[in-house]
């Protein structure tokens, strides 16, 4: 019997009604003398420290660091995985042959191989590699089966990733943990998601302390067309006030009229991280639910296999773009010219260089009823498929210089010559959109002059924008890097931090997790995010580059150009440097559950309930990054002594304050009306408040004025009497000293 193990029951369906195996069985399906069964993802994972070595399970810093000899699996914890794996042995014991068909990709390499080597399988195992779940797909990849052998790198790279993953998070978890953590406040630090934090809150304290400075433009309208000074902006005020005076006296010439066509080539077929970042920009869905809805699509066999980290295809694939193009008859108004002439190959389309386990993500050309979403993502991955194999779009790029007074000024335009490509995109545009500096101009004539209106602007240098989850997934690819050209993009992909697959995942876990929130597109740090990364002092595991530099060596390992010992070794020796290093530190901070506010509304249970005001642990009110604590005689910001000087003492004036109180301070700006303030030898009573530098000040309560009336005692010497006067009340006493006086 043949078995074959799939990664989803609903993979595992496709292929049994492909083979034949239509009896429905408990865990598999049987039939034509296939037996295929199924994992749910990971019936398998990595022990836990407490595996290797009971005292483990402590968090405690004398345990550190725990690198094992020799990484062992187990079968989840789990009942229903249990059942299951139990299921998928049996068969594997009555196996001639076993076919692995995990999704193909090196997640599913090892979710796969993990199962047949916990069942304790010896005899051969085929390996199918398939792009897409349709009927066609699945037949040819059962006529062209591999050798499990030949993915042998495939998963020492899986393996690999997941060993370092557990040497660095659990260890360095645990560390700062013990070493930082508050009041059951666990401090998450991993491989990947630390870095890509850190560039969340690098990002996040350059805006915030970020300094404009003043520059100048001297610009001037010329039939209603914008020209700037051609070498661009001033420093100094004086410079351009100079030359816009001089500019102001002269009429404005065209002295020159350039124009170069160029070719705009379409956008690339899209790889997951394009995908998502288009999705975002475009439609706002987050990373993880475009993924989502790429593996719907995908196993609904509308598109190809989505988690990939390539624009191209082979070459292998130019023969079957005809038969899909065909089969998109949705898309008939756009198809149809391409069907009736030979398609278009490009190389910048198909290089069998630039793929490795997978193609770009393209539609298959089955049809299906879609959902809303669904639709959404799979109309636009239709059409940058379509838009490659249309014509180049033809441009003319017009560059203007005028004068005036000698000054020149420039303008730039574009002029569409054939549309090409963009005919896709005129309904709904899906393409890059057209830079702001792509103007349409008036046809100008050398020589010719007229009346302009120069102007002179101060603006100021703008801080870089927060991240979005679209400028993030970017920022991943490129380890950082702020790489705007699709070409140089692309080569630095095998530095990226993370994969393609496992970047929705890291940014969801920094959510979970309350290290970032959304505020409305831009992703910020929170106050604990913040404080996480500044607690931590070693560089390289807040590094983008270094963590970028792993990602190319378990490339290197699936390529079989690097050892995955080798990874290994490396990782337990920072490991062992790191838990040194951070023991050894003489600063503690203590890092405590945060309030970090959510955004948007949540629903509440009693719309009459009282939100409570965070005090320990809620962020200081001076510096906005800092936490507060509670110490010997006062609250006090956890960063005391280095950046913040902020402090709460529990007594003011002689008089000690509540905790209730201070949480009102901070909440409302004051406290209620408080007695028995002792200041300079008086019994006070009033609020208290914060100054300008955020200091408690007492602001007293003011007395009220009683009425007077005559013949009442004087208020003020207490010997007199109030007399009525033409204009005032006053004392009996006025003209012996005492000077009280009410007017009416």
């Amino acid at each position: 019997m043949k078995v074959c193990i799939a990664e989803k029951p609903s993979v595992a369906r496709e292929i049994a009604s492909v083979l034949g195996a239509t009896t429905k069985r408990d865990g598999y399906f049987e039939g034509n003398g296939y037996a295929v069964t199924y994992t749910f993802g990971h019936l398998c994972t990595l022990y836990e420290p407490a595996d290797y070595k009971p005292y483990w399970k402590s968090w405690d810093l004398n345990n550190l660091p725990m690198l094992p000899e020799k990484f062992e699996v187990k079968v989840a914890n789990n009942d229903g995985i249990k059942k299951q794996f139990k299921i998928v042995k049996s068969l594997f014991d009555k196996a001639d042959v076993v076919i692995n068909c995990g999704d193909a990709g090196q997640e599913g390499e090892l979710i796969q191989r993990w199962v047949i080597n916990k069942a304790n399988y010896k005899g051969k195992v085929e390996r199918l590699w398939i792009s897409s779940l349709t009927t066609e797909a699945i037949k040819e990849g059962f006529k062209n089966l591999k050798p499990a052998e030949d993915y042998d790198n495939l998963y020492y790279a899986g393996f690999s990733r997941s060993i370092g993953d557990w040497l660095l998070g659990i260890n360095a978890t645990r560390l700062y943990t013990v070493k930082h953590g508050g009041y059951k406040q666990v401090l998450s630090v991993g491989r990947v998601q630390t870095p890509t934090l850190a560039m969340l809150v690098n990002r996040f304290k350059e805006i915030e302390n970020f300094k404009p400075q003043p520059y100048w433009e001297l610009q001037t309208l010329y039939r209603d067309t914008l020209f700037s000074y051609e070498d661009g902006r001033f420093l100094k005020m004086e410079d351009g006030e100079r030359l816009a005076h001089k500019v102001k006296e002269d009429t404005f010439e065209i002295v020159s009229i350039t124009k170069k066509k160029g070719t705009e080539y379409a956008p690339k077929l899209f790889d997951l991280t394009g995908l998502q970042v288009y999705c975002n920009t475009k439609f706002g869905f987050s990373a993880d639910d475009t993924l989502k809805i790429a593996q719907k699509l995908y196993e609904k066999k509308a598109v190809t296999y989505p988690r990939v980290d390539t624009t191209f295809l082979p070459n292998d694939v130019y023969p079957k773009v005809k038969g899909i193009l065909s089969k998109l008859t949705d898309y008939s108004s756009l198809t149809t010219p391409l069907l009736n002439q030979k398609i278009k190959k490009s190389s910048r389309v198909f290089n069998d260089k630039k793929v490795t386990d997978h193609h770009a993500i393209i539609p298959t050309g089955m049809q299906t009823h879609l959902q809303y979403n669904e639709q959404q993502v799979y109309d636009i991955i239709v059409k940058r498929f379509i838009a490659v194999f249309y014509d180049d779009c033809k441009v003319s790029n017009t560059t203007v210089i005028g004068k005036a007074a000698e000054v020149n000024f420039k303008t730039t335009g574009k002029e569409i010559l054939s549309k090409g490509w963009r005919v896709v995109f005129e309904k709904q545009d899906a393409s890059p959109s057209a830079s702001s500096k792509d103007k349409l101009l008036p046809t100008f004539v050398k020589g010719e002059k007229g009346p302009h209106e120069p102007s002179f602007l101060e603006k100021q240098t703008k801080p870089p924008n927060q991240y979005t989850e679209a400028s993030l997934l970017r920022a991943m690819e490129t380890a950082g890097k702020q790489v705007e050209d699709e070409e140089l993009r692309d080569l630095m992909k095998e530095n990226g931090i993370g994969r393609p697959s496992t970047r929705a995942n890291i940014i969801e876990t920094l959510f979970r997790r309350k290290y970032i929130k959304r505020n409305k597109k831009q992703i910020l740090p929170t106050i604990t995010g913040i404080q996480l990364i500044d607690t931590i002092q070693n560089e390289l595991l807040k590094s983008a580059e270094l963590t970028g530099s792993w990602e190319k060596q378990l490339k290197d390992i699936e390529k079989g150009e690097f050892s995955a010992s080798t990874f290994i070794k490396g990782m337990k020796r920072m490991v062992d440097a790191l838990v040194y290093e951070v023991r050894s530190e003489k600063v503690q901070t203590r890092i405590s559950a945060v309030n970090n506010k959510p955004v948007g509304k949540s629903k509440s249970k009693s719309k009459s309930k009282k939100k409570s005001t965070a005090l320990v642990g809620g962020p200081c009110p001076k510096c906005k990054t800092g936490q507060l604590l509670k110490g010997k005689s006062a609250y006090g910001c956890n960063l005391y002594g280095t950046s913040c000087d902020f402090t709460l003492p529990f007594t003011f004036g002689d008089k000690k304050i509540s905790e209730n109180q201070y949480k009102r301070l901070l909440s409302k700006g004051s406290t209620v009306n408080l007695k028995g303030f002792k200041i300079n030898g008086q019994t006070l009573e009033g609020l208290l408040r914060f100054d300008d530098n955020f200091k408690l000040k007492l602001e007293p309560k003011k007395s009220k004025v009683k009425p007077v009336a005559a013949g009442d005692t004087c208020p003020k010497c207490k010997t007199g009497k109030v007399l009525k006067g033409k204009t005032a009340f006053g004392c009996s006493n006025y003209k012996s000293g005492c000077d009280f006086r009410v007017n009416f």
